[in-house]
């Protein structure tokens, strides 16, 4: 092996911005293209806006305008504006900012200075332009450097910052801002700052009572138990109910931020519940008993925040203030107090509470033995070894937990068939990608309890492999993809599996965790290039790039890919569809119109669709023909 000489030549000093272009996932995390709610535009985005809801804290401003046209965003606030002769250090100088200063902004959710350089220095375009006191000044960037910056001039502007910025695609490679994941962000902004108002691309989001608000968009009126608890107090804020779904459902906020890894206050709020619920009742419930089946949102703001990460996903602070109290026994004394009361004065919510509890301690004993004897079937299965090849990530010599920067990283596909594991195990990349294989058609669980979870060997396994058995609180992988065959028995399973989903595991459809695979369908070549191609039209396109006469295959199933083919669709150049819950979609009447009986109304889409269906095959018909012809 040859030496490698290390010598002076080899130490470096990196400016600010080369330092995060080389090195985005410390400021932002991982990159994508905008099919995850996590993806770094999203951030980039984000750490933006975070500014001007800071601004709006501080009692500075009344809307926030943004706009998102083909990828480039422009944010206007109403704020104080950036001082004007600090402008551009503002936002190109690491550790200049003015968080620093407690008194200016003593509950910010940014404070080392660091998101809005990230933004500017991971964009090819970024404008900035502040208003201030009738003057203004704009300044121009280009991959973080400094183009232009103007003069003092005199202004009629409403004070305030304005923000343009164009992702790099040579960073963020085809991605595309998916409206549905930005307005779910922004309107966790009006939820967490009731009285604000967001114009989205003219579309007005705002909220007059906050938590109680988000939990009555976030849930199914049909489906909860009793009315919304809605507690306010100083500096905390909390709404809670119980549903009839399985699991538990949290949304957690610090200081603005949506911390969807939780954290210190997330723990707290956890604990908290049990301990006011059995005090109250005096009866020593099984906390799984009053856990399951809650939906809950909790907000806090701390004094000088710690996150375990630049992308302040998880709070790690212990204190709520430096000389503050602990964030367990604020939480816990808040609760204790005000939900105390609350139960107290609502005897008919108190008793529908109770009887909850009570059914879900029935329900766990019921599926006790069952779920022992599944359990046991399960380690007998060596599933690690047979349904599950697992990736790298979750094989540390010491047996510890992986961090949860690691498990962002990490991508469970599941398929149905060897050769469809086979080819994707083959072309995994094995630190982050496992693959799960099903055997055969998945069980329609659609209207069942879960006990029968435990008593099928397939979908027991599965949530075994997802480490979901108790909530996905401990879920191993970051994205779950279904990865079935694009021909009708493919569509079944994805629909079952869909089903299994929805039906018991909610939560990790709604946190954003599944996905569906795209995979080509044809695949266009000569001798010099070769086209994948998604649809018919994308076929009909390359045909047309392609000089002579091409080579047209068409993949009937993903075992038909070869691994080598499929190091392009699973690795950089990967394709998902995420799984997203529209707004004021009802769980059981989804299920029920796809899963349940034959109703008239499913009849009548079936018959149309099939039309369509026969249409289109009619006119693929005719282009095989002709080219078969040519």
């Amino acid at each position: 092996m040859a030496e490698v000489k290390y010598t002076e030549d080899n130490i470096r000093t990196l400016d600010w911005k080369e330092h995060i272009r080389l090195r985005p996932g410390m400021y932002i995390g991982k990159l994508g293209d905008g099919t995850s709610q996590d993806d770094g535009i999203y951030i980039l985005l984000k750490e933006v806006f975070d500014n001007s809801i800071d601004e709006y804290m501080m009692g500075y401003g009344k809307q926030i305008d943004l706009t998102i046209n083909e990828g480039i965003v422009t944010i206007r606030d109403y704020g104080r504006g950036i001082p004007l002769g600090k402008m551009v250090d503002a936002v190109s100088k690491m550790n200049t900012g003015g968080k620093y200063d407690s008194k200016a902004f003593k509950k910010s959710v940014g404070l080392n200075g660091v998101g809005t350089k990230a933004v500017n220095a991971l964009s090819s375009y970024f404008k900035v332009q502040a208003f201030r006191d009738n003057q203004t000044r704009v300044a121009e960037f280009e991959n973080g450097e400094l183009l232009k910056e103007s003069k003092l001039e005199k202004s009629t502007e409403v004070n305030g910052t304005l923000i343009e910025f164009h992702p790099d695609n040579n960073i963020f490679k085809n991605y595309r801002y998916r409206s549905e994941f930005v307005e779910n962000q922004l309107w966790n902004y009006a939820y967490l700052n009731a009285g604000l108002k967001i114009n989205f691309n003219g579309k007005i989001l705002y909220s007059k009572n906050g938590l109680l608000d988000l939990l009555e968009r976030k849930t199914d009126s049909d489906n909860i138990l009793y009315p919304i608890i809605h507690l306010i107090g100083e500096d905390i804020e909390v709404a809670i109910t119980h549903g009839t779904q399985y699991g538990e459902e949290y949304y957690s906020f610090v200081n603005g931020q949506n911390t969807t890894q939780g954290g210190t206050h997330l723990a707290a709020f956890r604990e908290a519940i049990v301990k006011t619920i059995r005090e109250f009742y005096n009866k020593n419930f099984d906390s799984r008993d009053i856990q399951t089946s809650v939906i809950a949102a909790i907000s806090v703001k701390v004094e000088e925040p710690i996150f375990e990460s630049q992308t302040k996903t998880k709070l790690g602070s212990q204190n709520v203030a430096p000389d503050g109290p602990s964030m367990r026994s604020f939480v816990v004394d808040f609760l204790k107090q005000n939900l105390d009361n609350y139960l107290r004065k609502n005897k008919e919510i108190a008793d529908a509470l109770q009887k909850k509890i009570q059914q879900s301690e029935r329900e766990r004993k019921d599926i006790a033995g069952i779920k022992k004897l599944a359990n046991q079937r399960a380690k007998k299965a060596n599933i690690h070894n047979k349904k599950l090849r697992d990736c790298r990530l979750h094989y540390n010599d010491s047996g510890k937990k992986i961090s949860d920067e690691g498990k962002l990283a990490t991508t469970i596909f599941i398929t149905e068939g060897d050769s469809a594991s086979g080819s994707i195990t083959k072309a995994r990349d094995v630190q982050t990608q496992a693959v799960f294989s099903l055997r055969g058609k998945p069980l329609n669980c659609y209207g069942m309890t879960k006990k029968v979870v435990y008593q099928n060997e397939e979908l027991n396994l599965l949530q075994h492999a997802l480490d979901i058995e108790d909530g996905i609180e401990n879920l191993r992988f970051n994205r779950v993809v279904i990865a079935t065959d694009a021909d009708v028995d493919g569509m079944h399973i994805r629909l079952l599996l869909l089903t299994f989903f929805l039906q018991f595991f909610p939560d990790l459809v709604k946190m954003g965790h599944l996905y569906i695979l795209d995979t080509p369908l044809f695949r266009v070549r000569d001798k010099q290039k070769t086209f994948y191609c998604y649809s018919e039209s994308e076929k009909q396109e390359a045909i047309q790039k392609l000089r002579g006469k091409p080579e047209i295959t068409r993949f009937k199933g993903l075992g038909e890919i070869s691994p080598n083919e499929f190091e392009d669709f699973i690795g950089d150049g990967i394709k998902l569809d995420p799984v997203i819950l529209g707004e004021g979609t009802k769980i059981e009447d989804l299920l029920s119109y796809y899963m349940g009986k034959n109703t008239p109304d499913r009849q009548e889409f079936i018959i149309n669709n099939l039309k369509v269906e026969l249409d289109i095959a009619d006119e693929e018909k005719e282009v095989v023909d002709l080219e078969v012809g040519e």
